[in-house]
C-alpha cells in the first residue's frame, strides 16, 4: 500500500509528518483514513509542539493505534492526552515508564482560551425527511445562521443545501457517508462532523457539532432543553449528549492543557423518568431531557454514570 502523504508505514501504523502551524482534514489525510481502515491500522499525524489540529482531525483520531503525536521534550507525547509516547518500531505508543505528563502539555497556551460547546446527536430520518435538517436546525439555534459549507476533508468544497445532502446520499454508492460541517460566516463559531447512514427503513443522521464561545458566561446552559426539545418534535431523535470543555476560541485544539470538560445533560428517546437525582423532563412527544450540571463541575459526572446505568437496565 502506498500513498503520498504516508512518512512512515507497518503493520500497525500510517505515521503522517505535518509541519504547518494548523493541521487540517485534508483530502490525503482522509484518504489516508479510509486506507487505515480497510488495512487495521491506526492513522498517526506527527506534529512539532507549535502545530494545532482542527476539530474535525481530533474528532477522527479515535480508532485504535491513532493519535496525535507531538514532538518535543526530547521524544513525543500524545498531543490530547499528555502521556508521552515511545516507538515501539511499529507505532507511537505509551511510554510505560513515564510517570507523569508531559512538560510541554503542562504549559499554559498562548491563544485565548474560551469555552466550546459539544452537542453529539442521532436522529434518524423517515422516508421524504430531509437529510441534513438536524444538524442545520441546531446550528441556526445555536449560532444565528444555518450551515456555511460541507465536504469530505477540509477545506469544505461545497456550500449548504439539505437538498444536495439528500441527492448525495441517495446516490451513495457505501453504506456511510462522513462529511466535514462548518458554521456560516457571520455567526458564533461551528464545525462538526456528520456520519449519514441507513438503519434499517430510515435514515441515521449522527453528527457532533462544537460550538465556540470566547466568554463562557455566554454559553447558552439553561436554555439547552427548550433547544433539544425543539429538535426532538421536529426530527425522530435518538439521543444527543451536551458539555462544555474549555478550548480555544478558533476551535482548534493545541496539544495543551486548558481544562477538563463537563457535562450539561443528556436526551434520549422513550418516556424514563431518570434515576433518583436526575430527574428527567419530556422534551417533544418521544423524548426525555436530563440535566447533569452546568459544564463547569465535574460531580456531573458522576450523575452521568448514575444515569447511565439506570437506563441500560431500563432498556434491557
Amino acid at each position: 500500500m502506498t500513498h503520498p502523504a504516508v512518512d512512515a508505514l507497518t503493520p500497525k501504523a500510517m505515521v503522517v509528518l505535518q509541519e504547518r502551524p494548523v493541521v487540517p482534514f485534508t483530502t490525503w489525510l482522509a484518504e489516508g483514513l479510509r486506507l487505515c481502515s480497510e488495512t487495521g491500522r491506526g492513522l498517526q499525524v506527527v506534529t512539532p509542539p507549535e502545530s494545532r489540529i482542527t476539530m474535525p482531525l481530533r474528532l477522527v483520531l479515535t480508532g485504535p493505534n491513532s493519535r496525535w503525536v507531538v514532538r518535543a521534550d526530547g521524544g513525543h507525547y500524545d498531543g490530547l492526552t499528555g502521556v508521552p509516547l515511545l516507538w515501539d518500531g511499529e507505532a507511537f505508543v505509551v511510554d510505560p515508564q513515564a510517570r507523569a505528563y508531559a512538560p510541554t502539555y503542562t504549559t499554559p497556551p498562548a491563544a485565548p482560551v474560551g469555552a466550546q460547546l459539544t452537542l453529539t446527536f442521532r436522529v434518524r430520518h423517515p422516508e421524504g425527511s430531509a437529510i441534513g435538517g438536524a444538524a442545520e436546525q441546531l446550528c441556526r439555534s445555536l449560532t444565528g445562521e444555518t450551515p456555511g459549507g460541507w465536504g469530505t476533508s477540509e477545506p469544505v468544497t461545497a456550500v449548504w443545501r439539505i437538498e444536495d445532502l439528500g441527492e448525495m446520499f441517495s446516490s451513495r454508492v457505501s453504506a456511510a457517508i462522513w462529511l466535514t460541517v462548518v458554521g456560516g460566516g457571520g455567526g458564533r463559531p461551528a464545525v462538526g462532523t456528520m456520519l449519514l447512514s441507513q438503519a434499517g427503513d430510515a435514515a441515521e443522521e449522527a453528527v457532533t457539532l462544537v460550538i465556540g464561545y470566547a466568554d463562557p458566561r455566554e454559553t447558552p446552559v439553561g436554555s439547552l432543553s427548550t433547544v433539544i426539545g425543539a429538535l426532538a418534535a421536529e426530527f425522530p431523535l435518538v439521543s444527543c449528549f451536551v458539555q462544555l470543555s474549555p478550548g480555544l476560541t478558533d476551535l482548534t485544539t493545541g496539544p495543551r492543557w486548558v481544562g477538563p470538560a463537563a457535562p450539561i445533560g443528556l436526551a434520549v428517546s422513550g418516556t424514563a423518568p431518570g434515576p433518583p437525582g436526575v430527574p428527567g423532563q419530556r422534551i417533544g412527544d418521544t423524548a426525555m431531557w436530563y440535566p447533569l450540571g452546568d459544564g463547569r463541575q465535574q460531580e456531573g459526572w458522576q450523575r452521568y454514570e448514575q444515569l447511565t446505568g439506570y437506563l441500560r437496565v431500563q432498556a434491557s
